[in-house]
C-alpha cells in the first residue's frame, strides 16, 4: 500500500485534516462525542509532529447505501472538494463481504476508509469507534504493508506514546473481541483499490453481534415516549381489575412458571401488533440468503422487545404501588384465607401488567407512528433515500435554472433577423394605425351621466 503521508522537517509542523463522513442520527452523535478525544489521540497515536483538525459533513448517502464501494467514492469526491488529507465514513448500515459482517476497509492510495458500526457491537460504542478511527487513519497513514506496520510500531515504540501494543488489531481486546474477534486481510489484488479489510473471523458470533450493534443504532428507549397513550388505558384495565377478588385468587394460585408464561406471551402479543398494525415487516425478496431484510426484521423485532420489556417493568412497577395503597391487606387476607404480604402485592401486580399489556395493546392506538417506525432500519432507509433524491433533484433544478440563464447559442444572443423584420413590421402598423386617428375629428369621452 502506499501512503500519502510525506515526512516533513523537524522546524515545520505540518497540519492534517481528517474528514469524517458519518451517517444521520446515531454515527453522528457519536462522531460529536468523540470529536475532542479524537484530535488528541491521533496527535498521539499517528503523528505527533502534526497539528490535526477534524471536520465533519452528515452524508445520508452514507446511511443508504448498502455498498461500500459506492460509500468510498462518495467519499473521495467529499475528500477532493474540502481538500482534506484522509476521510472516514461512519456508517450504521451492516456491510458484509464474502458472507461474513465487514467492519472496515481502507484504501491508502484513494485516503479513504469506512467503517461500519453495527459491527462493532452494542456497547461501549463511542469507545469503539474512537479506536477504530484512530487504527484505520494510521493504515492511511503509515500504510497497511508489513512494512507500514514496522513503521506504525518503531513510531510508537520511540514516543511511547502509543496506548495501542498492537498495530494490527482494528480495537482492543475485550470480552465480545474473545468471543466475536475481527480478523484483518491484507489485499493484494492489483484490480482493487482497497488494501486491508477486518472481518468478522466466525459467521455466527459475528452476525449475533452485528444484530447488537444493529439494536443499539436503533436506539430502543426513542420509541418509549410512543407508550403513553397504551399504557394509560392498560393502566386503566388493570387498575379496574384489581378491585375484583377473583383476580387476587388468580394471583395467590398460580405457579410461577404460569406468571413468566403469561408475561412472554402478553410482550409477544403486544410486538406483533406493533409490527402488524405499523407495517414494520420487511419483505424477504431471496429465500435462500440471509439478506439484510431477515437482519432488519430481526433488528426490529429485538428493537420493539427491548422497548416493551421496559414498557413492562414500569407498568409492573405501577401495579404493585396500587395494589399496596388501594387494597388493603386485611381484605385482601381475608379473601385469601391467608396472611398477606409483599410478594402476595407483587404476584397480584404481576399479573395486573401482563393482563393490562394485551388489553391495552389491542384496545388502543399508538402515540406516534413516526416514533414507532424511526426505529426500524428499513423506514429510515426510505426516508434517508427520499431525502438524497429530494436534495439531487434540487441541485438539478438549480444547474438547470443556470444553465437556462446562459446565453449558450450565439443566434439567440445576438438576435433572429427574421424576428427583427416582424417587429419592424409591427411597428409600422402601429405608425399608420396612429396616422389614421389623427386624421378622424376629436371625440371626447362621455361620462355615464353624460349619457344619460
Amino acid at each position: 500500500m502506499t501512503s500519502s503521508h510525506k515526512p516533513t522537517p523537524q522546524h515545520e509542523r505540518s497540519c492534517w485534516v481528517l474528514g469524517i463522513l458519518p451517517a444521520p442520527e446515531l454515527p453522528t452523535l457519536i462522531v460529536d462525542k468523540i470529536r475532542e478525544r479524537l484530535t488528541e489521540q491521533l496527535s498521539r497515536q499517528v503523528a505527533s509532529d502534526s497539528d490535526w483538525r477534524i471536520e465533519t459533513i452528515t452524508d445520508p448517502m452514507v446511511g443508504t447505501d448498502e455498498d461500500a464501494d459506492d460509500i468510498i467514492n462518495e467519499a473521495e469526491r467529499f475528500k477532493r472538494e474540502q481538500s482534506w488529507t484522509y476521510v472516514v465514513c461512519l456508517t450504521d448500515l451492516p456491510l458484509f463481504h464474502e458472507g461474513k459482517p465487514l467492519a472496515a476497509s481502507a484504501s491508502g492510495n484513494r485516503g479513504v476508509a469506512i467503517l461500519s458500526q453495527p459491527a462493532l457491537g452494542a456497547s461501549p460504542i463511542a469507545r469503539r469507534v474512537e479506536e477504530a478511527i484512530i487504527q484505520l487513519v494510521s493504515e492511511l497513514h503509515f500504510g497497511s504493508s508489513r512494512e507500514g506496520r514496522d513503521a506504525c510500531c518503531q513510531y510508537h515504540n520511540r514516543t511511547r506514546r502509543g496506548q495501542r501494543r498492537e498495530a494490527q488489531r482494528l480495537v482492543r481486546r475485550r470480552l465480545s473481541e474473545w468471543v466475536a474477534p475481527f480478523v484483518r486481510h491484507d489485499i493484494c489484488q492489483e484490480d482493487s483499490d482497497l488494501d486491508v479489510r477486518f472481518m468478522a473471523r466466525f459467521k455466527v458470533p459475528g452476525y449475533v453481534k452485528l444484530i447488537g450493534g444493529m439494536v443499539r443504532a436503533n436506539r430502543p428507549w426513542s420509541i418509549f415516549p410512543a407508550f403513553r397513550r397504551i399504557g394509560a388505558a392498560a393502566f386503566a384495565t388493570g387498575a379496574y381489575g384489581m378491585i375484583f377478588n377473583s383476580m387476587w385468587r388468580l394471583a395467590d394460585s398460580y405457579e410461577p412458571w404460569r406468571f413468566v408464561t403469561l408475561m412472554l406471551l402478553s410482550m409477544l402479543a403486544m410486538v406483533v401488533w406493533i409490527m402488524i398494525d405499523h407495517g414494520l415487516w420487511e419483505p424477504v425478496r431471496h429465500k435462500n440468503a440471509f439478506s439484510n431484510a431477515n437482519l432488519y426484521n430481526i433488528a426490529t423485532v429485538s428493537t420493539l422487545g427491548i422497548g416493551v420489556l421496559f414498557y413492562y417493568l414500569m407498568l409492573t412497577l405501577l401495579f404493585f404501588a396500587t395494589a399496596f395503597l388501594f387494597v388493603p391487606a386485611a381484605v385482601m387476607g381475608q379473601t385469601l384465607g391467608h396472611e398477606v404480604g409483599a410478594l402476595e402485592f407483587a404476584a397480584l401486580g404481576w399479573l395486573a401488567a401482563s393482563l393490562a399489556t394485551v388489553g391495552g395493546a389491542l384496545g388502543s392506538g399508538l402515540e406516534s407512528d413516526d416514533t414507532v417506525r424511526n426505529a426500524t432500519y428499513g423506514y429510515r432507509q426510505q426516508l434517508r433515500q427520499k431525502r438524497l433524491q429530494e436534495q439531487r433533484d434540487s441541485n438539478k433544478d438549480n444547474d438547470d435554472s443556470e444553465d437556462s440563464e446562459d446565453p449558450e447559442d450565439p443566434e439567440k444572443a445576438e438576435g433572429d433577423p427574421d424576428d427583427d423584420t416582424k417587429s419592424q413590421d409591427q411597428t409600422n402598423d402601429g405608425e399608420r394605425e396612429a396616422q389614421d386617428q389623427q386624421r378622424k375629428p376629436h371625440q371626447p369621452k362621455r361620462s355615464n351621466s353624460q349619457r344619460d
